[in-house]
């Protein structure tokens, strides 16, 4: 709610549209009344669409590179595997990267 009150005061003649995914959490009363009051709109993405959501998508792609089919042999490999892959995403992945994370997607 803090969040949705500070971007409206930021962006006070603008329309907003926050777009969500369909988490549980996401569907406080609370917040979509605020957001109603402070005329935000907010755009919840259909459910099980995890291919509509960038970070997902990224999450997707990081699995593949860092965790299928190999073994750790304590957390701090595993952390340290995660974290490099991370890293490279903009410098070895990018075009990779790019190719994922795209707004060329379905329109709702």
């Amino acid at each position: 709610m803090e969040f949705l009150l500070y971007l409206r005061s930021q962006m006070l003649d603008k329309a907003i549209v926050i777009v969500l995914d369909n988490a549980r959490y996401q569907h406080c009363n609370l917040v979509k009344e605020l957001a109603v009051t402070l005329e935000i709109t907010l755009l919840f993405l259909p459910p099980y669409s995890p291919n509509l959501n960038n970070i997902e998508r990224l999450w997707k792609f990081v699995k593949k590179k860092a965790l299928y089919g190999k073994f750790y042999q304590n957390f701090d490999l595993f952390q340290q595997a995660i974290t490099q892959t991370l890293y490279k995403t903009n410098t070895e992945y990018a075009k990779k990267i790019d190719t994922l994370i795209t707004l060329k997607f379905q329109k709702f």
